[in-house]
């Protein structure tokens, strides 16, 4: 099940088989003005991985944002996994992330040839 709400995604999926996994997550988001990086996004993933409670909270600039958010989300996820599981990209099998980065976009306003800061792309 998959569902998107502006400023909201929820995502759930139960394991196939024992090298499966199952999550049940909800990933909420809201532009903030952060004092040293100015506006972007703020994520809030809360939920289940393997019946391990996760809360994850993270900011991204407004030139992070969109190219990494999903990568983001993806590597918290998988820190709850115990090896050799891996978590495939949140985005893989949910269109809706189409949705959301729609959503982002418009929010903040993120336009083809915004300025990058130099010290994000380390």
């Amino acid at each position: 099940m998959a569902q998107f709400h502006p400023g909201r995604v929820h995502i759930e999926r139960t394991a196939l088989n024992r090298n499966d996994h199952s999550y049940d997550l909800a990933i909420e988001y809201e532009a903030i003005q952060d004092p040293k990086e100015g506006r972007g996004i703020q994520f809030h993933m809360h939920g289940s991985i393997e019946d391990q409670p996760v809360d994850e909270r993270f900011f991204l600039a407004k030139d992070q944002v969109l190219p990494s958010f999903l990568m983001q989300l993806t590597r918290r996820a998988q820190a709850y996994l115990a090896a050799p599981k891996k978590f495939e990209s949140l985005a893989s099998p949910h269109r809706l992330y189409d949705h959301m980065f729609e959503d982002i976009r418009q929010t903040l306003d993120v336009k083809s040839g915004d300025p990058i800061k130099p010290e994000h792309l380390q």
